[in-house]
């Protein structure tokens, strides 16, 4: 049964206490509610990226050693990473609307703390208090658009834009970064957060509740999975910093297989699972998932590379080197804003995410063409608005299929699902591509460091490109190749 019929079979104010529920907006509103789940959307993505460029500013006006440096962008993740599930399933069970609006709260006082830290302790906790807020904020996100607008044309184009600010909200943070670091402050990148959480807190007044889920709550479910794949970023972050063999790393990996077993367990035994069987059980379902973490474990380590390129080999100032992911941000607003809901109403699904990533490809092979002596932007603007056209096929069609079919009262943990997809397949990437690149250097070492670099990201980028050949497998062997005709219905 689907979104549509579930929605449409059930009594007023099934699964919801009376009046909770606000009518489905139309018109006007419908046009507001998709600037706010998109504007919030934008902001929790954008917050990955938008210190990386911030970071030796912070690094000097607050002592930060250089190991406690890269925790400004760890803490961010292992906190947004780890909750992720629990932030959808707790939208399922207190009201989508409501959670929604708590994590906005938490993000934006985490911001406000952020801004103003006098020290790097104060500012890895506010960091891990926003990593909090945007994982209960973020799949809640999601799932007030499946409740909000109507399935069909209306809901595909919505997802569309939506699935634009998974890959648009991370090169947004590294343009919107330099700029503010360069001609403000660092502060500032904390403080952007704040006006634009209020105006979203102000708008969600128009997105309709959607129906809840009368279980309980799965706690040793939440734990598990909170602790499990938070050990598991961790593993991997500090993997890509100490190596494999570092003891700390074996352990941090250790724990997290074990709880991620155990949570697995948990969920086939418990009556009330954090992952209901039926979420999961889809196998279209199940490969946007994957295809979600390759793509999220080529992207990360794509900005990664480029960004040291430009500014360690090339020597451009933090703001050239965001101006120079503008194209990528142009090819991911065209394709999943406008090209990829038009060919998904005449094309299969999976033939559209296979065409993405063929782009994908291309592109990725013509940014590993990279040399020292070159003029870059010869080769990364052009490249960067290919590839971000493929990845804008991608998101937008991954994003629709991943809600697709679920019951109304779960669409908040499918959300946190794909969320949780793209953020740890983030961390995956670029721990492994990082660290294949150091190798690649270091062997190219003693002689000319900036050829020596420039191959090892050449190289990590040949990879990515790999990364997304396996995406491109994946889908043809999960997901089904849906009638355009019927998309309309399922939706």
């Amino acid at each position: 049964m689907s979104m549509q019929d579930r929605t449409e079979a059930a009594p007023p104010g099934a699964g919801t206490p009376p009046g909770s529920a606000a009518p489905a907006p139309s018109g006007d509103k419908l046009g507001l509610a998709l600037a706010v789940i998109a504007a919030a959307q934008l902001m929790l993505v954008l917050d990955n990226t938008i210190v990386a460029v911030a970071l030796p500013s912070m690094q000097s006006a607050l002592g930060l050693s250089d190991a406690n440096l890269g925790w400004v962008i760890t803490a961010y993740a292992l906190a947004f990473g780890g909750l992720l599930l629990a932030g959808g399933r707790a939208g399922d069970l207190f009201g989508r609307r409501r959670v929604f609006r708590t994590g906005l709260v938490v993000f934006t006082l985490a911001s406000l703390l952020g801004g103003l830290a006098g020290s790097g302790e104060v500012l890895l906790i506010a960091r891990v208090l926003q990593g909090v807020g945007a994982a209960i904020a973020a799949p809640t996100a999601l799932s007030l658009l499946a409740s909000t607008f109507p399935a069909g044309p209306a809901r595909n184009k919505a997802l569309g834009v939506y699935g634009a600010m998974g890959g648009l909200g991370s090169v947004v943070g590294l343009l919107l970064g330099g700029a503010l670091t360069e001609f403000l402050s660092w502060r500032w990148v904390m403080y952007i957060n704040i006006p634009i959480a209020v105006a979203v807190l102000i708008g969600t007044s128009v997105l309709k509740e959607g129906e809840r889920d009368r279980g309980k709550v799965d706690v040793p479910g939440a734990l598990t999975a909170t602790f499990g794949f938070g050990s598991l970023v961790y593993g991997i972050n500090r993997a890509g910093e100490k190596g494999l063999g570092d003891s700390t790393t074996l352990i941090a990996l250790a724990v997290a297989i074990v709880l991620i077993v155990a949570f697995i367990a948990i969920q086939r035994s418990s009556r009330a699972p954090m992952v209901p069987g039926a979420v999961v059980a889809d196998k279209s379902r199940a490969g946007a998932n994957a295809v979600m973490f390759l793509v999220g474990a080529g992207m990360f380590a794509t900005f990664y590379f480029l960004t040291l390129y430009m500014q360690i080999v090339k020597g451009y100032e933090p703001m050239i080197t965001g101006l120079a992911y503008l194209p990528f941000a142009i090819g991911i607003g065209i394709a999943a804003g406008g090209v990829g809901p038009q060919l998904l109403a005449k094309v299969p699904e999976r033939s559209v995410i296979a065409v993405g990533l063929v782009i994908g490809i291309a592109g990725m092979v013509w940014l590993s063409l990279l040399e020292p002596g070159q003029n870059a932007f010869a080769v990364l603007l052009p490249a960067q608005l290919v590839c971000g056209f493929g990845l804008g096929l991608v998101f937008v069609t991954v994003t629709i299929i991943s809600v697709r079919g679920v019951s109304p009262e779960d669409t908040g943990i499918a959300a946190g699902l794909i969320n949780t997809s793209q953020q740890i397949g983030g961390a995956v990437g670029l721990a492994i591509l990082a660290a294949t690149a150091s190798v690649i250097t270091e062997g190219r070492l003693p002689g000319d460091r900036s050829e020596a670099l420039t191959t090892g990201y050449s190289y990590g980028l040949l990879i990515g490109g790999g990364i997304y050949l396996l995406a491109l497998i994946v889908t043809l062997g999960t997901i089904k190749a849906t009638a355009p005709q019927s998309q309309p219905q399922s939706h």
